[in-house]
């Protein structure tokens, strides 16, 4: 079981990327497998990747997610080329469409028929990716290189996986792109939905087996009752998102926080397997509830698992 680690800047630097630097240097030299970055609205995860990149050695990366619709596929396809040039192939694109009330009411684009974007999307991105070149018109958006390549040396092979909890958004994901990064996707939902959804879906189309990438709230603590009651408060945002609502539904749970893997040691670990076990290929543990003393000790086992 791979396990990886969401960076965050907390503004406890006097610059946020030197921070993130720091801290995809602690997990490497913890022996853990991946720092990933969320894209939000202060840094450019790509662009702070490429800088990690140079920095820290050992450690793959990755991001999770790039909203789609603010980035043509073209310019995407660029970046992440770069990224993964400057990584030396240590670096997965994990993109996502979002959600409504971001695309539309921050970025002012129509969120109409989401799914049908991410298939004309992925059509035209991964092409970019795999062969440097395009020519693919949509209903949504068009992508033609021409003479031009978006090849870039050393930045060949660039997975990508895409944020899929629907049933529509993971067949495509499957047929179109190497795995999917869930989030507050429980043991019920991964075995019964996901995993089976999006394996279906690639096998259907001559694909390897998906990647599953599951993110998860981790803290490695002797208090859980407080480390739960942290988590009900870090984690009640989704549970007023419709997408995320859904899956807590699906997994019978009424707080995201319910799915926060928290205990000692030997809990969270057999817990963390419990989902391997399930399907997942890689742990993606968000560490941003621990305490300072709890962190070095959640990434040790995030290392030893």
């Amino acid at each position: 079981m791979r396990t990886g680690v969401a960076g965050r800047m907390t503004g406890q630097r006097g610059n946020g990327v030197d921070e993130l630097i720091e801290q995809a240097g602690q997990a490497a030299e913890l022996g853990i497998d991946a720092f990933w970055l969320g894209q939000r609205y202060d840094y450019d995860s790509l662009t702070a990747l490429a800088a990690i990149a140079r920095e820290v050695p050992g450690i793959d990366l990755g991001t999770s997610i790039v909203p789609t619709y603010p980035r043509h596929p073209l310019v995407m396809a660029n970046q992440a080329r770069t990224v993964q040039a400057a990584s030396r192939g240590r670096f997965a694109l994990g993109v996502g469409v979002s959600h409504a009330p971001s695309i539309e009411g921050i970025f002012g684009y129509s969120f109409d028929r989401p799914a049908r974007h991410l298939r004309e999307y992925l059509s035209a991105l991964v092409p970019l990716l795999r062969e440097g070149s395009v020519d693919f018109r949509g209903e949504t958006l068009s992508a033609r290189t021409g003479q031009w390549s978006t090849e870039v040396p050393g930045g060949a092979d660039v997975p990508v996986l895409v944020s899929a909890l629907g049933p529509r958004f993971l067949r495509i994901a499957g047929e179109l792109a190497d795995g999917t990064i869930t989030l507050l996707a429980g043991k019920r939902t991964l075995a019964e939905h996901i995993v089976p959804s999006i394996t279906t879906a690639a096998t259907d189309a001559g694909r390897p087996a998906p990647k599953v990438v599951t993110g998860l709230a981790v803290v490695v603590t002797d208090e859980p009752e407080a480390a739960r009651e942290r988590a009900v408060t870090a984690l009640a945002f989704y549970e007023t998102v419709k997408s995320y609502r859904t899956l807590l539904d699906r997994e019978g749970v009424a707080r995201a926080a319910e799915l926060a893997v928290i205990g000692d040691e030997e809990t969270v670990a057999a817990e963390l397997r419990r989902y391997a076990d399930i399907g997942a290929t890689e742990i993606l543990a968000d560490v941003s509830i621990t305490l300072p003393a709890e962190r070095l000790r959640t990434l040790r086992l995030l290392a030893e698992v």
